[in-house]
């Protein structure tokens, strides 16, 4: 799919797109935003700014030569975003941005929420005027930034509640708490992997941000100014990605908590066997020695050896017990 953005001044507005329509048609166009573009598609967008739409496996390519270059006048700047973010089950995709004299292509083969956000947001009148593509992809670059800081906070606060399972589990039966702390451990490992993609993306973001500053750009106020609102982004991208660093350390600190506390539990219950064990031999031996078949066993011809025998035995497992007790073992 193709959609065509001119500006009149105040915000985008959507073109209309025939079929057969000759370059010149969107000669005041700012925007090219190719999703899941047909082929016919990439070719009208070729004729309109002279330039070779990437392929999606060049797209995917992560060396930097592939992702960052400029080649026919025109810039060609790949980051990592990410969708289905609502699922908590984030999904990475490349994002094309390519510039050609002030004009903006987008290609893209997946739906992040920023594109729509930002769409709604520049058509609507009283906005921001973005006059032109570069000031069109800065929009972008802020609205994938703003979710990204969204979805750290989700990401902070949902591990923050882990941390409350992990510390202050409220299960007095120790299999069952071990069974919720292992439970944990799969929403620790979920975040985990969310974080690293997370920071993917904030680092793909400050490598274009560098890139396109280092391309020459006038001396006029509004490059100027444009300038600054990199730097601002590539602060911004700099400051979450130490957010996302402080965020994967707690996922660990939590993973290594979580397991600590499993082996604990684990050890209680052996414990518990252990002392079973050790309580119940005693008994186990004086009824195996009145048990056997000897004929010459003094103790079995006298009157009160029946319950002297049970008494031995029940002496045999309490006594240990209360050993164990007050030495602090149970």
């Amino acid at each position: 799919m193709l959609r065509i953005f001119t500006h009149n001044g105040q915000h985008l507005v959507a073109a209309t797109i025939e079929g057969q329509s000759a370059p010149e048609s969107y000669a005041d166009a700012i925007w090219y935003d190719l999703f899941n573009p047909t082929r016919d598609e990439e070719l009208l967008v070729e004729r309109c700014l002279g330039i070779a739409v990437p392929t999606r496996d060049e797209m995917q390519d992560i060396e930097p030569s592939a992702r960052l270059y400029a080649e026919s006048g025109a810039e060609f700047m790949t980051v990592t975003t990410l969708s289905h973010m609502h699922e908590h089950d984030p999904v990475k995709a490349p994002v094309t941005f390519i510039l050609r004299d002030k004009v903006l292509v987008t290609l893209r083969y997946s739906e992040p929420t920023p594109f729509a956000t930002f769409q709604a947001a520049a058509q609507r009148p009283n906005g921001r005027a973005y006059v032109t593509g570069e000031l069109v992809m800065v929009g972008l670059l802020e609205a994938l930034i703003d979710r990204l800081a969204q979805v750290l906070e989700w990401a902070g606060d949902e591990l923050d509640g882990i941390s409350r399972g992990v510390f202050r589990s409220t299960a007095k039966n120790a299999v069952r708490k071990a069974r919720n702390l292992e439970g944990l451990i799969e929403k620790i490992g979920n975040k985990g992997d969310m974080l690293t993609l997370v920071r993917e993306s904030l680092v793909s973001i400050q490598r274009l941000t560098t890139f396109h500053q280092a391309r020459d750009m006038s001396t006029a106020k509004t490059a100027r100014e444009l300038r600054q609102e990199l730097k601002v982004l590539q602060r911004d991208a700099e400051a979450l990605g130490d957010h996302a660093g402080f965020l994967s350390n707690k996922v660990n600190f939590l993973l290594d908590a979580t397991l600590g506390l499993i082996n604990l539990e684990q050890n209680a219950i052996i414990k518990i066997f252990s002392v079973a064990a050790v309580v119940f031999l005693p008994p186990t031996l004086v009824a195996s020695i009145y048990g056997m078949n000897f004929e010459a066993m003094p103790e079995l011809a006298l009157p009160y050896g029946y319950p002297l025998a049970l008494g031995a035995m029940v002496a045999s497992a309490v006594l240990p017990y209360l050993f164990f007790k007050k030495r602090g073992w149970l």
